[in-house]
């Protein structure tokens, strides 16, 4: 599960917890909105710990050029 789906499971959480009134029975609304939004914030920071670990930082190497001096020019004149 991607960052997106935790966003998406925090925010049918807060839904279910704070803006919805139904009442079903057998099933407590607001207890599964915070399930919801507790899966969400776990699942969110161990998805940026995770992505924390595989961020690794290598420094660039610099090529090193080096000129070759030729002695005989290619032009045909040999000066």
């Amino acid at each position: 599960m991607g960052l997106g789906g935790c966003i998406i499971l925090i925010a049918a959480g807060a839904i279910l917890t704070f803006a919805t009134d139904w009442h079903m029975q057998g099933v407590n609304l607001d207890l599964v909105g915070i399930i919801l939004m507790i899966v969400g914030l776990i699942g969110a920071s161990t998805f940026s710990s995770i992505a924390r670990r595989r961020r690794v930082v290598v420094p660039p190497t610099t090529p090193v050029v080096t000129e070759e001096t030729h002695p005989h020019r290619r032009d045909g004149y040999g000066v």
